[in-house]
């Protein structure tokens, strides 16, 4: 029988942690995209390997891999305020001496699903066009195949990614307005 524990964040606890991951990026401000995804990615092996590895984290997995594809796709190319932030959710989990030290057991990455989650929740309709991305881009791979022209398929893929860009931020946008009222 599992044991459901529920708080609530405030406000003022949500700024803390949006501190925290803007003090992890300045921390390595200078580090290549490529070394900070390299780390979060050996994080990941790490984490895969622990057992017993607790639900909660285990959970969220999935969807940080979602967002380290979501920023190394070339053809995606999120846009540099988001790539910024997911950078600085990256750096922080990959951090072991981060709020609460990784190495505690159950509750170590306790402060990194928060993170995850609260970046998750900020980039939700990133994410959604994204996961919109991807399925038309399969989906023409899909009907075209190998025979594709390439010039087309970028024109397309291209034409679907400014529209699913243009639909983020209006829809972000919206989210911003109806939450200051």
């Amino acid at each position: 029988m599992g044991l459901r524990i529920s708080f609530e964040l405030t406000d003022r606890d949500l700024t803390f942690f949006r501190k925290a991951l803007r003090q992890s990026r300045e921390a390595v401000k200078d580090a290549e995209d490529t070394e900070i995804i390299e780390a979060i990615q050996a994080v990941l092996e790490e984490i895969r390997g622990s057992e017993p590895l607790p639900d909660f984290v285990g959970k969220r997995i999935p969807e940080l891999e979602s967002l380290i594809s979501m920023l190394t796709d070339d053809e995606w190319q999120l846009p540099a305020g988001d790539r910024e932030r997911l950078l600085a959710t990256f750096v922080y989990f990959a951090d072991p001496e981060d709020i609460l030290p990784d190495d505690i057991p159950v509750i170590g990455y306790l402060d990194d699903v928060i993170i995850i989650e609260l970046v998750a929740r900020e980039l939700q309709h990133v994410r959604e066009a994204y996961d919109d991305f991807c399925h038309f881009r399969n989906e023409y791979e899909k009907e075209h195949g190998e025979n594709a022209d390439a010039v087309i398929r970028r024109d397309r893929i291209d034409r679907r990614r400014q529209q699913l860009h243009q639909r983020m931020r209006r829809r972000s946008a919206q989210q911003k307005k109806s939450s200051l009222w």
